[in-house]
């Protein structure tokens, strides 16, 4: 499938995500065979780490040969690895600069040729300042009128409708439940279905399950109207925000990207979501508390990295047998096993890390929904981020700090504290053989798992076995979800950090990092093609948290070869490296302000453009008819009387609006919803299709 087809087949999001695992391909196969052509020889031609064995008792295995470790003190070779880490940090930038400018590219044109959805027009307003003579909806609609009067079309208050949803989602469950009965009962007339109305129905009265359950539905239809009528006209319930839709683009552009008062923190607007993309029920908290909420969980974020070191701190005493013999003599019986030997050292280290890292995404993101971020991509981006800090604090340098002590322990004991630093400086290399393990483990047996989608499957057969009640209940089952940017995209940097840093100091390294790149593309190309749905589309916005994130695992490899080489004595040739970090901060602070605004704003010019061109195929459209329902709450949708809304809906529509359908395709590819708000992005073909004339 060419890559234009795939962007209308699956949206930018998943073909600019594809591009990720093309870039660390791009990347790390040349430098592969540069490093193994000069690097490898260099390194191997030495025989520093078999003497060290024998003098200091210093363990390494047969990979360690061809790394760094190998090569004596103060030796002229280190110029060699100088060199290459200024080749591959130019090599690794070029790259970068290519997709950067191909990606803003594709945004743009993406953004240019977009079928018409409701966030192009609607602008997301928070903290609307009180007013005691005016409701929030008059206050907002008085307040765009005036500075916007010749753009502005409608708006849509904001409701904490939290309590609603709960009794909504509650009544679904309950419907689900008599659906059951019913088919149970219709199955065998002659046997009424009973249940217990105690936990889980294990114990309490015992009663008819078809009346128990239409009396509790009754009674949650009443609770859920009063909570409606609640909402819609206790003040209390409408938050200080509003979604305000323009006439235009071009309208909606400018106010979303000015500051619409003399006082900032009133009145601030940002691009909507859409509707699809929404969080609902973070709508609900006061922005003046996002702050506060931002620094607990900065805090909460800060103990949970470090408080993780501990458990990955043990998973390393078992990475090298080895090592903890010499320090516990009565290990020896196990660790001469062969098959135990290997299993554990080679292995199991690697699984349970795995496993320890298995809730994290979890707990990130409702971390991340704590904060208070309004959309789905907006979470699965700062849990991206978190999840790639964690990576980088606990499985890289945790694995390195903790491993390497444990490893060394016994030199550790029987050297003065000054030599303490060149045991350092030949153990971090050492840890090379862990993380090829890793790569393995996590990395080809992920991808493995990933085609053979196993935990999906496990989890449809438990949720079959204990809650599937209905064939509605079975179909959720089975949905495969969506692409899981959140956990994806922090593993993939992941790899690009291991490959940064072990690329001038083991470059064994290398070529499985490469064939997980490889493997992975192909992989993820056929789920996204067949398997997964699109949740959202953010039009490639997390591109500039990648870039960003690969230079920062550029620098850390330069800064830690420094570190490393100040330990080798290599002092003639250390000082030349000082320049590689300086030349990629640059290198970033450049790209950010060549490419970043295609990411963060709309340009006015293109606005113009297609408003124009909109307004020259289809001059009758009936724009206020079109956005004014996109952003209700679901809850509201999703209620008893949504039949008579929608109907008279339809009526309205009919009335006043002029239909000059388009040959345009749309870019909604997939039939299912976002499964937070419950709400898609139809064009206005497709809406227009859901309400046929009669």
């Amino acid at each position: 499938m060419p890559e234009p087809e795939l962007i209308d087949h699956a949206g930018l999001d998943s073909a600019v995500y594809l591009r990720i695992y093309l870039t660390g391909v791009k990347i790390f196969v040349p430098i592969a065979f540069l490093v193994w052509a000069i690097l490898v020889p260099v390194n191997f031609t030495n025989s520093t780490l078999e003497l060290a064995s024998k003098i200091a008792n210093v363990t390494s295995s047969d990979i360690d040969k061809f790394s760094i470790s190998n090569v004596p003190l103060r030796s002229q070779r280190f110029w060699g690895h100088v060199l290459l880490a200024y080749a591959i940090t130019f090599w690794a930038c070029y790259v970068l600069l290519k997709e950067y400018e191909k990606v803003a590219l594709m945004r743009l044109q993406f953004l240019a040729s977009e079928k018409r959805s409701p966030n192009q027009f609607t602008v997301l307003v928070r903290n609307v300042p009180p007013d005691p003579d005016e409701s929030v909806s008059e206050l907002v609609e008085h307040f765009f009128l005036v500075n916007h009067p010749n753009h502005y079309l409608t708006h849509q208050v904001v409701y904490n409708a939290n309590k609603l949803a709960t009794l909504v989602k509650k009544k679904k469950k309950l419907q689900n439940w008599l659906v059951y009965y019913n088919n149970k009962y219709s199955r065998d007339p002659s046997k009424r279905p009973f249940m217990k109305t105690g936990f889980l129905g294990l114990w309490g009265n015992r009663v008819d399950a078809i009346d128990h359950h239409g009396s509790e539905i009754e009674k949650l239809s009443k609770e859920i109207a009063a909570e409606r009528e609640k909402v819609a006209n206790d003040p209390k319930s409408i938050m200080p925000a509003a979604f305000v839709s323009f006439k235009t683009r071009w309208g909606a552009a400018v106010c979303a990207q000015t500051q619409q008062s003399r006082d900032p923190t009133i009145w601030l607007t940002d691009w909507a979501p859409e509707p699809r993309d929404v969080y609902w029920e973070n709508l609900a908290i006061p922005y003046v508390s996002l702050t506060v909420r931002k620094l607990i969980i900065g805090v909460a974020f800060f103990f949970l990295t470090f408080f993780f070191m501990i458990p990955i701190a043990f998973v390393q005493s078992l990475a090298s047998l080895e090592g903890m013999e010499k320090a516990a003599p009565f290990l020896k019986p196990v660790v001469e096993k062969k098959f135990i030997k290997s299993v554990i050292q080679g292995f199991l280290p690697g699984i349970v890390l795995k496993l320890f890292l298995i809730f994290l995404p979890t707990i990130l993101m409702i971390m991340s929904k704590f904060e208070g971020f309004i959309s789905l991509s907006s979470l699965e981006r700062r849990s991206a981020s978190r999840y790639y800090l964690f990576n980088f604090v606990n499985v890289f340098l945790g694995s390195i700090i903790a491993g390497s002590a444990f490893e060394q322990l016994d030199s550790f004991i029987h050297q003065s504290p000054s030599e303490i630093p060149k045991t350092i400086g030949v153990a971090i290399p050492m840890k090379a053989t862990f993380f090829i393990t890793y790569i393995m483990v996590d990395g080809w047996a992920g991808i493995a798992g990933e085609i053979l989608m196993l935990k999906p499957l496990i989890i449809y057969h438990l949720k079959n076995f204990f809650l599937v009640k209905t064939e509605k209940d079975r179909e959720e089952a089975m949905d495969p979800g969506s692409l899981g940017f959140n956990t994806g995209e922090p593993r993939i940097q992941f790899y690009f950090l291991l490959g940064f840093v072990y690329a001038t100091v083991t470059p064994a390294i290398l070529p499985f990092i490469i064939i997980f790149f490889g493997l992975a593309y192909v992989v993820f190309r056929h789920q996204i093609i067949n398997v997964y749905n699109q949740e959202y589309e953010s039009a490639a916005a997390f591109w500039p948290d990648v870039h960003g994130r690969i230079l920062t695992a550029l620098v850390i490899s330069q800064v830690l070869l420094m570190g490393l080489l100040s330990t080798k004595k290599a002092a003639l040739s250390t000082p030349f490296l000082i320049a590689l970090p300086v030349l990629t901060i640059w290198f970033h602070m450049f790209c950010k302000g060549r490419f970043e605004s295609a990411f963060v704003k709309y340009p006015l010019q293109e606005a113009m453009m297609k408003d124009t061109l909109e307004r020259a195929r289809e001059p009758g459209i009936n724009m206020k008819g079109y956005l004014q329902s996109s952003y209700i709450h679901p809850v509201f949708k999703a209620s008893v009387d949504d039949d008579e809304y929608e109907e008279e809906n339809s009526e309205n529509w009919e009335k006043e609006s002029v239909i000059v359908p388009t040959k345009r395709q749309s870019r909604r590819n997939t039939p299912v919803p976002s499964r937070v708000s419950g709400a898609s992005s139809p064009s206005l073909p497709e809406a227009i299709q859901e309400h046929p004339k009669p």
